[in-house]
């Protein structure tokens, strides 16, 4: 997605070989004219799947995901990282290692939404490791629904996240992949490299 590449270009920030900051339009500060565009981009891949729900992840996720709910006409599930009073009972759980974080939590979604019937796409902002989709996948299993696909905003084509969810036969749809962050540069899958 031509458009989500330059604002990667122009906005985001190169922290090392492994680390691309971009809180100025996507995980801290939110660019709604690009998440509407996101929203409608993910929403055409998978218009013809019979989504009933898109599942996420707090909190980087639900505004991409939000805006393809919206595309879509379906409710937005996002799994908790955090323990809350309300949600204390009948959860599914998994536990999810951040990379950026490097810490494991666990992640629940009340049974309440997401049933047997449904069929599930996941939907998160970065493809690292794969965990968080590993996390999200376990949960959509324990529920007996069906998993439509993954939708990432930014997948790092160089980690191992993107191939290990693929081989599992899993459709992934990344927006923008990342082949490397060397020497503070961005580069994507499919482009030239000027060296």
């Amino acid at each position: 997605m031509k458009q989500l590449q330059e604002k990667i270009r122009t906005d985001g920030k190169v922290l090392s070989d492994s680390v691309l900051k971009v809180d100025s339009f996507l995980n801290h500060q939110i660019d709604p004219v690009l998440m509407q565009a996101i929203g409608e981009e993910v929403a055409s891949k998978f218009a013809d799947e019979g989504i009933t729900k898109i599942l996420t992840l707090e909190s980087s996720g639900i505004a991409p995901a939000v805006m393809t709910g919206l595309v879509l006409g379906v409710p937005v599930v996002f799994a908790r990282k955090r323990k809350s009073l309300t949600l204390i009972s009948d959860l599914y759980t998994a536990s999810v290692h951040s990379f950026t974080k490097n810490e494991t939590n666990d992640i629940s979604v009340s049974k309440d939404y997401i049933k047997s019937d449904d069929v599930v796409l996941i939907l998160d902002d970065f493809l690292a490791n794969g965990q968080a989709v590993l996390g999200l996948i376990d949960i959509i299993e324990q529920a007996d629904a069906a998993l439509s696909g993954v939708a990432i905003v930014i997948e790092k084509g160089f980690q191992n996240g993107g191939k290990m969810i693929r081989d599992r036969g899993v459709r992934v749809e990344s927006l923008a992949i990342i082949s490397s962050l060397a020497n503070g540069k961005v580069e994507f899958i499919g482009e030239v490299s000027a060296k």
